[in-house]
């Protein structure tokens, strides 16, 4: 068979139930091959990021009474992408296998004869209790578990659930999908003997940020969900071990648990910022407003980089800096020695750390991370008189360094190693997501991201409020009217988590 006519192949993968620390190892494999992703609803976007740039990225989420395709149309999908023999991912929220229609997928595959491999995800129905603090089983409680749909074929002419038989095993049981219709099955299940006090939990949006509990009892739990209009995506827990909450709860005592954080950072960085936010609790919407691409003129930072050798130091002011002079310095030299005698000075720990990943001694690191820093230390060191010095920087970033170099005596080249421009792409709806959720804090870690959130003009949420990195991208800030809430001590990553940990203490 040609290359042009074989068949593609599917993974049909659990996305977990949220928290992207839950998603299994091969299904971030996955992604990362993928030519065509489609997706769902209750998948993590954040998980979008890690396909390929090249990938074709279908969003067919199906939310109560919105669906964007069917289920015969998403099947078609799949049949369609795959016999033009590209791999493509069906990603889903937890477990395809676990109340996610992937079997049917599976089986439209397997009948068209498209090589087909399922990766299992750890299912809501598990991880949303273990978020709550309510353990499944209990030796004292409960000893087995029973899973069943709240939401059944709208076909089905009546329920397959047996409530007599739920009603007799007892034990810990746990609901998916029925939050709408939590009053009729509570009835249900009080009509055929199960007892009016039995402890109930709804568990909103699971394992992330966003997580809400409500609890209550069988006889009360539906007009508890009406009055705090607690609504889809939910996990219901029926049984004694949701007593154990008040001891074990845990997620929610996160020292940002409950507060909603955008994260401006270009959609590679991001990361850092968001795991860090992450696991302190808070609920992170990654809204990048800047991306970092090569610079205008290639040639003439290449040139620069290649004569490298002939300075007696060269500065680098970011980590993006470093990316971009050893991308090209490798393409050029295959030899490390061919730097030569410069000596290296990074503005930031973060800069340093990426230059020792490069296994390059740092000379001189600032105990400031800002440019006039760096500059009294080269004062201390008896200036730069006739020193030549290369500075690998972003297009369109502050003279101050130069011209005080240059001020000094020191013959300065500036390598301009990248750009920032703005992020127009918005593929994971975090802009919408602010729109229509809010946020309690916005973080800024340089002043594009200022400049290019401000140009979005998206409305400011009520209520949200600015971290800042260090005083140039506070300086920004308040030139576009804004008030700088709280700024970072330490200039960086860590620094800022500190600080906006610190700011919802006091």
């Amino acid at each position: 068979m040609s290359e042009t006519t074989k068949k593609g192949s599917c993974a049909l993968v659990g996305a977990g139930p949220g928290d992207l620390g839950l998603l299994t190892l091969r299904a971030k494999e996955c992604i990362e091959e993928a030519e065509v992703l489609v997706y769902d609803y209750l998948c993590n976007p954040e998980t979008l990021k890690w396909a390929p740039p090249t990938a074709e990225i279908v969003y067919a989420g199906k939310q109560s009474g919105a669906h964007t395709l069917s289920q015969d149309e998403i099947n078609a999908l799949l049949l369609k992408h795959c016999g033009e023999g590209k791999r493509v991912v069906r990603l889903k929220g937890g477990d395809p296998f676990v109340f996610g229609r992937g079997g049917e997928e599976a089986l439209a595959l397997a009948k068209a004869g498209i090589p087909f491999e399922v990766v299992p995800g750890v299912s809501s129905a598990v991880a949303a209790p273990a978020y709550a603090g309510i353990p499944l089983t209990h030796r004292e409680m409960s000893s087995h578990v029973t899973f069943f749909t709240g939401h059944e074929d709208p076909k089905k002419e009546a329920s397959s659930i047996d409530f007599s038989a739920l009603a007799k095993i007892g034990g810990t049981q746990v609901m998916l999908m029925g939050v709408e219709r939590i009053d009729a099955i509570a009835g249900e299940m009080m009509s055929h003997g199960v007892r009016h006090d039995l402890p109930v939990a709804l568990i909103q949006w699971g394992t992330t940020g966003r997580q809400k509990v409500l609890v209550g009892q069988l006889h009360d739990i539906g007009r508890r969900v009406r009055d705090a209009g607690f609504s889809p995506p939910a996990v219901a827990i029926f049984g004694e071990v949701v007593r154990l909450r008040e001891k074990l709860q845990w997620f929610e005592n996160k020292p940002l648990s409950g507060k909603r954080i955008v994260v401006t950072r270009t959609r590679v960085q991001a990361g850092a910022l968001s795991s860090q936010l992450r696991a302190l609790g808070a609920d992170v919407i990654e809204l990048p407003t800047i991306r970092i691409e090569p610079p205008t003129d290639v040639r003439a930072f290449a040139e620069l980089v290649q004569n490298a050798h002939g300075y007696d130091w060269i500065v680098f002011t970011s980590p993006n800096g470093v990316n971009a002079f050893f991308d090209l310095f490798y393409k050029l030299y295959d030899d490390a020695r061919e730097i030569g005698a410069a000596k290296i000075a990074a503005i930031g720990p973060a800069t340093a750390q990426r230059l020792k990943e490069f296994h390059v001694h740092v000379d001189l690191q600032p105990p400031e991370f800002v440019a006039e820093s760096i500059l009294r230390e080269f004062q201390k060191m008896g200036g730069v008189e006739n020193l030549r010095i290369l500075l690998a920087r972003a297009e369109q970033a502050r003279d101050l360094l130069p011209k005080k170099l240059s001020e000094m005596g020191g013959i300065v080249d500036e390598g301009y190693a990248y750009r920032t421009v703005a992020e127009t792409r918005d593929e994971t709806g975090a802009r919408r997501r602010l729109v229509d959720e809010g946020a309690d804090l916005i973080t800024f870690t340089s002043s594009s991201t200022v400049e290019n959130f401000v140009a979005l003009q998206l409305p400011w949420p009520k209520g949200m409020r600015v971290a800042s990195i260090g005083p140039i991208t506070s300086k920004t800030a308040r030139e576009h009217s804004l008030t700088v809430a709280t700024e970072a001590r330490r200039h960086d990553i860590p620094g800022l988590v500190a600080t906006i940990r610190k700011f919802y203490r006091v």
